[in-house]
């Protein structure tokens, strides 16, 4: 562990007894002794307050912002340009053969881009950047501010007391907030599936703000565990598991992410890394799909479970990427990739689990609806 960073929340996670586990490099909260199964629950049903700080945060300025949008757009294959001040969207990029390399949120924030990484992806990420876009653009790594998120349908609530304007918000709107006598950057998103609030906050405010919220009754400390469940039942895709750089945004069912003026026919077609690979297969298809899998019966499906389609028999057909038991549907979820032929809802399949070929089904994303707010 000595090797690994911190991040400016490490006493205050120790402090309130989280177990620390190895993350992304980081050393980070696995659960808190409340456990994942109540931190998960609490987050549906109230607020619960993540630390993610190891993500990475950076800011692209250039003469102007249309000159930031139009270069950003040459790594991912998202409509940059047509982002409005004050908004955010999320996005990948890409690389030559279609693949994903990392996926990422970016906002609009008036005189630059704000964008915000993956953890194990953010070095990488700042390469590409930096090789792509400079020295026309200026790639700029923040290593001076924390990021936390506060999910869940109290998450307004519990927020508002300390920043009421934030109520305005409405999903993937950003804004400089002041909260407790310093400027931060608050976007209405997340990673749960919930209602809430990503704020980046200076490293030195950031336990203050942190320690505020936590004295409110809705709000609960929650660690990587539930966070994992969390996105598992929202149907959101962990990088390095449900997408990585052989996996293509049409595979992965992430094509609701690349607007009709990226697209064949648009008035900014393609441009980016992959686009022949990627929009032939959205003209043409693809030979495999990510789905929801329920299994049935109460064992969880985890990640590498392969997939039949009969119960005995034949060669594989599909694997799970993504799986556990999800507290909120009160049994096991998963997801994983099929082949296009039993992609369908509703089909039949068997995942086989410690040598025993078990039934599951084709659904649909999510196992829980969605609580933002629009």
């Amino acid at each position: 562990m000595d090797a690994l960073q911190r991040t400016p929340l490490y006493d205050l996670h120790l402090e309130l007894g989280a177990k620390m586990v190895p993350f992304a490099g980081y050393e980070m909260p696995v659960q808190y002794p409340l456990g994942v199964m109540k931190e998960h629950l609490h987050t549906r049903a109230e607020a619960g307050l993540f630390d993610v700080s190891h993500m990475g945060q950076v800011i692209l300025r250039g003469e102007s912002l249309e000159a930031i949008a139009k270069a950003f757009e040459g790594l991912v294959p998202v409509d940059v340009l047509g982002l409005d001040t004050g908004r955010q969207r999320y996005g990948f990029f890409t690389n030559d053969t279609g693949g994903i390399e990392d996926d990422l949120m970016f906002a609009n924030r008036g005189d630059h881009l704000f964008v915000v990484v993956n953890a194990a992806c953010k070095a990488a990420d700042i390469a590409r950047m930096k090789a792509a876009l400079e020295p026309g653009i200026t790639v700029e790594t923040i290593t001076d501010r924390a990021l936390v998120a506060l999910q869940g349908p109290q998450a307004e609530a519990a927020l508002s007391r300390l920043a009421p304007e934030i109520a305005e918000m409405r999903f993937m709107d950003v804004a400089t907030v002041e909260i407790l006598g310093v400027d931060c950057w608050v976007s209405r998103s997340g990673y749960t599936g919930e209602d809430g609030f990503e704020i980046s906050v200076p490293d030195g405010s950031a336990e203050a703000l942190c320690r505020a919220l936590l004295e409110m009754e809705e709000v609960e400390a929650i660690g990587l565990g539930a966070r994992d469940s969390l996105r598992l039942e929202a149907g959101l895709c962990l990088y390095g598991n449900d997408i990585d750089a052989g996996t293509s945004p049409v595979e992965a069912a992430l094509t609701w992410a690349i607007q009709k003026v990226r697209r064949t026919g648009g008035a900014r077609a393609g441009g980016f890394p992959g686009a022949e690979a990627i929009l032939g297969q959205m003209a043409e298809g693809v030979a495999r799909k990510r789905v929801g899998l329920l299994p049935e019966g109460r064992a969880p499906m985890r990640g590498g479970t392969e997939i039949y389609a009969s119960d005995e028999g034949g060669a594989p057909i599909g694997t799970v990427t993504s799986g556990g038991f999800g507290p909120s549907v009160n049994g096991p979820v998963a997801m994983g990739y099929v082949s296009a032929e039993y992609a369908s809802k509703d089909s039949e399949l068997f995942g086989e689990v410690r040598g025993k070929r078990m039934p599951v089904k084709v659904v649909r994303l999510p196992f829980v609806p969605a609580g933002f707010k629009r």
